[in-house]
């Protein structure tokens, strides 16, 4: 099975704009393709990884304990995405736990804490560690800042090589690595990459696997990235897409998502 045919094939048919890069993990001269890796795309809620990673990052630097707990303040609350802001201030969650909300159900209360715990100067520093060259991070989630007009922007190519760096290690402890992909594989938002791949737990006779996995959406946008992993082998995957209706864009991911499942057990 060739991998570009088939992405290249999918994204031709594709409504709107994307940037989308696959890479094959841990696998010298693995399987790669890239279209428009470098073009930028409004981050949406795809910024929660980066800020993800530097929570661990700061957590790893002895800034912070994973474990240490945040007392939720009524300031804190802001709605859109998870529950958090339905609650009550006064309630404590460790950090893990907030981080854990931020990813699998996207919400933004958590993660203004986490940007409050690490600051903006730990997120920059990070996205320049796992190779975010262009993206950047300018504030934070249902707040819009008189003085702050810039979004939070990412491209396909250096969310490939942040999820690469937390897959495979380096900038991070096989600790925080492993506990990075465990908490974005209980991803319960799995409209995108994954909508279209097997049962889960190969009972079909398809291979099992597991999908490590964000997504972000706005009118207009839908992104999912993730790490696949399926018999033994990793991929990295980023897709990103603009000016594009949800149902054809989440049906288009779910294409992306099998595609590279399909070229991993060919």
């Amino acid at each position: 099975m060739d991998l570009e045919k088939s992405l290249s094939a999918i994204l031709q048919e594709a409504k709107g704009a994307w940037g989308v890069v696959v890479k094959e993990l841990a696998v010298q001269n693995g399987a790669y393709f890239a279209h428009r890796p470098d073009e930028l795309f409004i981050a949406e809620s795809v910024i929660k990884v980066p800020i993800m990673a530097a929570v661990y990052a700061a957590c790893e630097q002895g800034k912070a304990r994973i474990d240490a707990q945040l007392a939720l303040r009524k300031e804190d609350l802001v709605g859109g995405s998870g529950f958090l802001y339905a609650l009550s201030p006064g309630l404590k969650l460790s950090i893990r736990d907030l981080v854990t909300l931020m990813i699998i159900q996207s919400d933004n209360t958590a993660t203004n804490m986490l940007i409050d715990l690490v600051g903006k100067e730990q997120i920059d520093r990070t996205m320049r560690e796992v190779g975010m060259e262009r993206s950047r991070y300018s504030r934070k989630l249902m707040i819009y800042p008189q003085d702050v007009t810039e979004n939070n922007m990412i491209t396909a190519g250096d969310v490939a090589r942040m999820l690469e760096q937390i897959a495979c290690g380096g900038r991070f402890s096989r600790w925080a690595s492993a506990d990075m992909i465990a908490i974005m594989q209980k991803q319960q938002v799995l409209n995108g990459l994954p909508s279209q791949l097997p049962s889960r737990s190969g009972e079909d006779g398809q291979a099992a696997w597991e999908l490590a996995c964000k997504s972000g959406w706005d009118t207009g946008r839908q992104h999912d990235v993730g790490i696949l992993s399926v018999q033994g082998r990793q991929f990295a995957i980023a897709a990103l897409s603009q000016d594009v209706r949800a149902e054809a864009a989440l049906h288009t991911l779910g294409l992306l998502g099998r595609a590279v499942y399909d070229f991993a057990v060919a």
